[in-house]
């Protein structure tokens, strides 16, 4: 049995962090306010108002609201505040931009609970190519977070890392 296969990925020392496990599940949605607005380019107080009475907030329920305007004008600060006055009572959360701005505070979100102290002085790869939208400043957001409790910090799989951080000896 001396050509036994070992599988050293399985026995190596290695903690792997898979960032999807972090992903929040539920449906995202872009409010763009450019379809609120005066011939496409100016917010009229009382029509806005009147929309955000008569707008169906429930469709909201339980999703994350991305609150954008892709029109070139100029939204004022209490808009976005009478939004979140409708919307938060129905939806998960809501951010002020884009889609993409909404995954990273939702990962920002869920990063925030990780428990940094259980890496200290290990070996951990975080996983790569994920199936879901990982954005890569969630790379960037848990290797600040991390780097300084590991022994080390790798990229991609167990099988094949990229080398990130290797804390120095003393």
């Amino acid at each position: 049995m001396e050509n036994e296969i070992v599988n050293r990925v399985a026995k190596s020392p290695l903690v792997t962090i898979d960032l999807e496990h972090f992903y929040p599940e539920g449906e995202r949605i872009l409010l763009d306010l450019k379809e609120v607005l005066f011939q496409g380019m100016i917010l009229r107080e009382k029509d806005f108002r009147q929309w955000a009475k008569e707008h169906d907030w429930a469709q909201y329920t339980d999703k994350y609201i991305a609150v954008t305007c892709t029109a070139d004008a100029i939204i004022p600060s209490w808009a976005y505040m009478l939004i979140a006055t409708k919307a938060a009572p129905y939806c998960k959360h809501i951010v002020l931009g884009t889609l993409e701005q909404l995954e990273i505070v939702l990962f920002e979100k869920a990063l925030s609970k990780l428990k940094v102290e259980e890496y200290k002085d290990k070996m951990v790869v975080i996983k790569g190519c994920s199936k879901l939208p990982v954005p890569d400043a969630t790379y960037l957001s848990i290797s600040s977070k991390l780097f300084p409790h590991v022994k080390s910090l790798m990229y991609g799989e167990p099988c094949s890392t990229v080398p990130v951080y290797k804390k120095p000896r003393k």
